[in-house]
């Protein structure tokens, strides 16, 4: 495909609250005469964003990972390929992601996948800043600073919550960061279109400098193991682990050499780039490189079957490293170890403290109740709640209410009627030292 005909594609980034989805509004209202496609990434255990989204023509796809920086290239190329099935209908891509994302392995897959680069181009990478929590998010944050680091577009957004005096000092700082980068300054999102869409391209130069690896390929997996296995059935032990699920493909391999994993790595790309086939504890791991996704619910250690149908070389290719979810694999009673092992990622640190609750309630709430809670939540632990957001419905009212929080500051909004059919209140937490059980509790309680 000619470097015309490539579809631009621009990604919108930022810290938790910055204010994306209100940007991301505002492009899908004004009037550009350019059909969008919309692909979402979220941090949680629920889709909440979709939900925030106006109602527009724009077609949107949603990808939910626990952790971005592991799943994010695979889910990406499955997107992007199911797209360019329907390319009649759409001008441009726009792929906003999550809150807790490095933005990084999101730009290589443009660079690194053979295929993504014939048919798309990196239009630019936006990174919308929360000039009230600025200073916060960057000291605390290496997200919050990774996205500054490889941004096109700064857009400097909530300028109405912070003191004219201070504005020259965030933009020192922003600048100090990145001094390539476009600076933007916006309140709710309201910034001229022309200044964020049409960038002419990603800078590529100032990425490697940034980060001289970019180029490298990077997986969805971290870890592989080759192991020698007899016929039979098996089991695959894991325990608590960073998020609540973990991917895995299992393939039968001609050989275990020390060769084997990386060179079969492109190839279980492709796998772990399919839709999952979920499995539950109990259950049975499918082999011959299906994508399987298993959720690690009940007590640990969570078992999972693996029946292998010949005696041979078996490949093992996991989204985190076995020590991060004490992976055992057992041949009856017997642990094995692999013949050989390769570490596809070094190391990195997941945000342990920083989790995502997600509830639901299929009964409507009570505004004054619900109101009290949360105002009451963010002011016992507004320092350690990055986000709330959520879609509610109130006793007796035909609109949604629409519920954002950032640490201590609240916005409730009366949004679009509700559609014909069945209503569900959805929200979000994130943030650090979360308690299920308080927060279901809590919001319990706001029933009508």
């Amino acid at each position: 495909m000619a470097s015309s005909d490539r579809v631009p594609v621009t990604v919108l980034t930022g810290f938790l609250g910055a204010g994306k989805t209100t940007l991301l509004n505002r492009i899908l209202t004004e009037h550009h005469g350019q059909r969008i496609a919309v692909i979402e990434n979220e941090f949680g255990e629920i889709g909440i964003d979709q939900a925030l989204v106006v109602d527009a023509d724009e077609e949107i796809f949603e990808m939910n990972n626990g952790c971005i920086c592991c799943t994010v290239r695979g889910d990406l190329i499955r997107v992007l390929g199911g797209l360019m099935k329907r390319r009649d209908r759409f001008d441009r891509i726009l792929v906003e992601t999550t809150g807790m994302a490095n933005p990084g392995p999101v730009a290589q897959t443009f660079f690194v996948d053979e295929d993504v680069r014939a048919d798309f181009v990196l239009d630019g990478i936006v990174t919308v800043i929360d000039a009230h929590n600025l200073e916060r998010h960057l000291d605390e944050a290496l997200e919050a600073r990774e996205q500054v680091a490889f941004a096109d577009v700064l857009v400097l957004n909530k300028l109405d919550l912070v003191a004219r005096e201070a504005l020259p000092g965030l933009e020192r700082r922003l600048r100090a960061m990145n001094g390539m980068a476009r600076l933007v300054r916006g309140v709710r999102g309201d910034v001229p279109l022309a200044e964020v869409l049409d960038l002419g391209g990603f800078d590529l130069t100032r990425a490697l400098e940034r980060s001289p690896t970019f180029l490298e390929p990077e997986y969805p997996f971290e870890w592989a193991g080759v192991f020698d296995l007899p016929a039979g059935a098996h089991v695959l032990e894991l325990g608590a682990g960073p998020d609540p699920t973990m991917s895995v493909v299992v393939s039968r391999v001609a050989e275990a050499t020390a060769a084997t994993l990386p060179a079969g790595a492109d190839v279980v790309l492709r796998c772990f780039a399919a839709p999952p086939v979920e499995v539950r504890p109990g259950g049975a791991i499918p082999t011959g490189g299906v994508h399987a996704r298993l959720v690690l619910d009940g007590p640990a250690p969570r078992r999972f079957g693996l029946r292998t149908p010949a005696a041979g070389a078996w490949a093992l290719y996991t989204q985190h490293r076995p020590e991060e979810l004490d992976l055992a694999l057992r041949v009856g009673d017997r642990p094995v170890t692999p013949v050989h092992a390769h570490d596809f990622a070094p190391a990195h640190a997941h945000a342990d403290d920083v989790t995502s609750v997600g509830l639901e309630l299929d009964r409507p709430v009570d505004p004054e109740r619900l109101m009290g809670w949360v105002s009451g939540l963010l002011r016992a632990r507004g320092a350690d709640l990055y986000r709330v957001k959520g879609v509610f419905d109130l006793a007796g009212q035909p609109f949604r209410l629409v519920l954002q929080a950032v640490h201590m500051l609240l916005d409730a909004t009366s949004d679009r009627p509700w559609p014909p059919g069945p209503r569900r209140s959805q929200v979000v937490f994130i943030g650090r030292g979360l308690d299920r059980e308080e927060l279901t509790r809590g919001l319990a309680a706001c029933q009508a």
